[in-house]
């Protein structure tokens, strides 16, 4: 897609954000505690996306999300952070794929402490593969200008075609 001076491109400052600062164990130890505090605001903002096809119309629903993993995540360290820790540590240690499996004990105990703290049950299997319906309080985009194809041109006129003298298939008749 090209750009013209016309267009609006937004400013390094709209643009900059706190990054979150985690590792990949940690982020894969949370992700499901995470992904389902932050559900609304990361359909708000697949949901923007999707529908503007523009993604410097969704900065502020961005940011919403980066300012809910900040939130999960300071609340995770305030409410549960041995239990966190203890599991992090041992998906970090369970090879490259940081696998689950082995750190069953350690996340069945965090998951205890967000349940008691934060109130939230960890999501069963298969939570985010579901459709589930979103209600949105942005406004619908208007449609998109639906474009009909080009006009058929005319059939020939069946007057001007002249008698064949024979039968195709019967030269006799």
């Amino acid at each position: 897609m090209s750009y013209t001076n016309e267009d609006y491109l937004p400013s390094f400052e709209e643009l900059t954000v706190p990054e979150i600062q985690l590792t990949s164990a940690v982020l894969q130890a949370g992700a499901h505690q995470y992904g389902k505090y932050c559900d609304n605001a990361n359909k708000e903002f697949m949901l923007c996306i999707s529908e503007t096809k523009d993604p410097r119309k969704c900065l502020s629903e961005g940011k919403e999300v980066t300012q809910c993993g900040f939130e999960f995540f300071g609340k995770v360290k305030r409410d549960c952070h041995e239990e966190f820790t203890k599991y992090w540590k041992c998906v970090d240690v369970s090879g490259t794929t940081m696998e689950l499996n082995g750190c069953r004990e350690f996340q069945g105990i965090f998951d205890k402490c967000i349940k008691e703290k934060l109130g939230q049950d960890r999501p069963p299997l298969g939570y985010f593969s579901k459709i589930r319906v979103h209600e949105s309080k942005r406004p619908k985009p208007p449609p998109l200008p639906h474009p009909l194809p080009d006009a058929l041109p005319e059939p020939p006129s069946l007057d001007k075609v002249p008698e064949p003298d024979m039968h195709p298939y019967n030269p006799q008749l």
